[in-house]
């Protein structure tokens, strides 16, 4: 298929900062995209037909990088577009692909995900933008056990 892809993204110091980028296509599901072959007597679990063709889609439209995202945490945030409402929302796939294409290196390093599930009958896709995950202040438990020591000791929190 081609596809006209409405890739961006923000390059600083020859390092990606930013990668916002649209890839055309519906994504299937990660589990639910496997088909049962025998090769022999020993049965295989192989990608499907749709799964296979998403993959050889989403490279097409990935874009190359100078050099890869890494070294720091990322987040990432999906706007995917379904067909219909049937499919489940699994960012998965996409995820691995984005690393088989080399956005980055490894997809342990996505530890802040932003996915959301839309319909669009007439163009599926879905909508990535990945940064680098902005630390948080303090979690939720931190901020607990500072208001329960000022309770203790009687102040204000």
């Amino acid at each position: 298929m081609n596809y006209n892809n409405q890739r961006t993204s923000q390059y600083t110091n020859s390092e990606v900062q930013t990668l916002e980028l649209v890839i055309h296509g519906e994504p299937c599901s990660k589990a639910n995209s496997r088909r049962l072959v025998w090769r022999g007597k020993t049965p295989r679990f192989i990608k499907s037909e749709k799964a296979l063709q998403y993959e050889k889609d989403f490279s097409a439209q990935c874009p190359s990088l100078p050099s890869p995202m890494e070294g720091e945490e990322l987040a990432v945030t999906m706007n995917i577009y379904y067909r219909t409402q049937r499919p489940d929302l699994d960012e998965s796939l996409i995820l691995d692909l984005l690393e088989k294409c080399g956005v980055y290196k490894n997809d342990r390093l996505v530890r802040e995900k932003h996915v959301y599930h839309h319909i669009d009958r007439a163009t599926p896709r879905t909508e990535i933008r990945i940064e680098p995950r902005q630390k948080k202040a303090a979690s939720l438990r931190e901020v607990a056990a500072k208001t329960a020591e000022a309770t203790t000791r009687g102040d204000n929190p």
